[in-house]
């Protein structure tokens, strides 16, 4: 049976699966991101992530960090450039606790003034971590160059000026604009019924806003295709290559999804790995990833390599794509593909709290989640020719953007 959004009375969307498991998760998952907040503000959605758990109307900011650490839980957040996470996990008795205190922290944060400014040299701090970490950097840097000019393009911790200039009034303007019943979603994986979660929901979620703010987002459609070399301080040259790709609600991302798994996925047997590590010795990383957005997507491939060996590098991701593109795969490639995809898949579903997580994630998007097996069996019908049509349309050779990081 699919996991249906059940709504709250206020409409708040929730989505549970119950498990035997004496660990339980529970997230808020709100439908803003990056490209969501103010042009003069980059970096709001992931400063609101930072200071939210900093003091509500009655708790102070240990308070709020204690509450589920003291019982041996776990609280934690993440920003994303559409999505902000709000997360705790914890054992399965504790979740009036969990439910209350993230209610708590979403309805009632007074985002202090002392509390922000001690926040800020945190943030600054993180910025220069990614600074200092070419191969971290030039993800987001590279998503800079493809979505130039577009709020996808922003980075998502913003910068050290904008961050400086953040106030409280530009956290709750956010916070008031956008985090409503329209786009949060309660997601829960663990040992309780559905019933009483729903009870937990309503008693302490059950009167939030019901304004319904639209959010206006900016459809990404003018894509130019480039290639940038920058200049680093690092011992090896960091490469990241790709174009936009499939929308989450596109009926070819799950095609697309198995064959960038084919090409660089988790497995040490992917193509990139194999042609660039395992034959030649070129380079010890080598990765294809796939992003989907609610209208595009992002395919990159990221590799790190001696500065001599860079353009052959970029020469064997361009043939292993032209491969793709030309060449239809056989009936036990096609199998193997499946089950690879399928076996990591089920192993990531053990962790419970991504599973959480994941389920949130789609009921963002969808009326209804799929179960395991339903995922499962969306990739067994896949084709040959389904896989070539994607590959044919997205890897296309004059699409590809470039961006290296050299070093001096």
């Amino acid at each position: 049976m699919p996991h249906h959004i059940v709504r709250l009375r206020n409409g708040l969307r929730v989505v549970h699966v119950e498990t035997n498991s004496p660990i339980s998760h529970f997230g808020v998952l709100v439908d803003i991101g990056t490209r969501d907040e103010p042009q003069q503000t980059p970096g709001l959605a992931h400063f609101l992530e930072h200071t939210i758990f900093k003091g509500t109307q009655k708790r102070n900011a240990y308070r709020v960090i204690s509450r589920m650490e003291a019982v041996g839980g776990d609280l934690n957040a993440s920003t994303s450039k559409e999505e902000t996470y709000f997360h705790t996990s914890f054992l399965s008795p504790d979740y009036p606790r969990a439910v209350e205190l993230l209610s708590d922290i979403l309805c009632h944060s007074v985002f202090p003034e002392k509390e922000l400014e001690k926040e800020k040299t945190v943030v600054m701090e993180e910025i220069s971590y990614y600074k200092d970490t070419p191969s971290e950097l030039i993800y987001d840097d590279f998503e800079g160059l493809v979505f130039e000019h577009h709020p996808l393009g922003r980075n998502i911790l913003g910068t050290r000026q904008s961050v400086r200039k953040m106030n409280r009034n530009d956290l709750l303007g956010l916070l008031q604009q956008y985090y409503n019943v329209h786009n949060l979603v309660l997601a829960s994986v663990g040992n309780i019924s559905l019933k009483r979660l729903l009870q937990l929901c309503e008693r302490y979620f059950g009167d939030m806003d019901l304004r319904q703010e639209p959010k206006r987002r900016d459809l990404f459609t003018d894509y130019r295709p480039r290639t940038v070399r920058v200049h680093k301080h690092a011992t090896q040259t960091n490469v990241m290559m790709g174009m936009p790709a499939y929308a989450i609600t596109d009926d070819k991302r799950v095609p697309f999804l198995l064959l960038t798994n084919l090409l660089g996925g988790q497995g040490q047997n992917t193509r990139l790995n194999m042609c660039m590590r395992e034959k030649r010795g070129l380079a010890y990383t080598v990765e294809a990833n796939y992003t989907s957005f609610s209208d595009t997507g992002l395919f990159t491939v990221y590799f790190g390599c001696a500065r001599q060996n860079t353009d052959h590098c970029v020469e064997l991701v361009m043939k292993e794509t032209e491969r793709l593109r030309n060449q239809k795969l056989g009936s036990m490639q096609l199998y193997y593909a499946k089950k690879q995809l399928i076996g990591q898949m089920a192993l990531a579903n053990e962790a419970k709290l991504n599973e959480m997580l994941g389920v949130g994630h789609t009921a963002i998007f969808f009326d209804e989640v799929d179960t395991m097996e339903e995922s499962i069996q969306e990739i067994e019908e896949l084709t040959a020719e389904d896989i070539l049509s994607v590959a044919q349309e997205i890897f296309r050779p004059d699409q590809f953007s470039t961006l290296i990081f050299e070093h001096s």
